[in-house]
């Protein structure tokens, strides 16, 4: 079993930038691919971005030059970086893991998620 807390959200005005910190316990962090994905009220879950154990990452194109996902291998801590937040940013934000990463399909290898954290942005 993987446990994900996520913290650092909040309410932010639209231009800010915002720090989003997951901690990771319960199996060999170095080894799982974690991802950072929201849920905005009324839309689907989407995936946001992807840190690999090798050092990949992958954004979506809405948030690319705007947010930056790092891991601390050290502290098994999953960090999302957001810049120039919009509107559009707000959502719940979870982070997730897994041993497996789908480039196609990023929630289908995702077998632990965190509970969430909640962004709102005014504008």
């Amino acid at each position: 079993q993987v446990q994900l807390v996520e913290s650092g959200g909040g309410l932010v005005q639209a231009g800010d930038s915002l720090r989003l910190s997951c901690a990771v316990s319960g199996r060999t962090f170095g080894r799982l691919h974690l991802t950072w994905f929201r849920q905005a009220p009324g839309k689907e879950r989407e995936f946001v971005a992807y840190s690999g154990w090798l050092g990949t990452t992958v954004y979506s194109d809405s948030v690319k030059g705007r947010f930056a996902i790092s891991r601390d291998n050290a502290k098994n801590t999953l960090t999302l970086q957001m810049n120039s937040l919009k509107p559009d940013d707000a959502a719940v934000y979870y982070c997730a893991a897994g041993e497996i990463y789908y480039s196609k399909n990023p929630m289908r290898g995702m077998d632990f998620w965190g509970k969430g954290t909640l962004v709102t942005v005014s504008s």
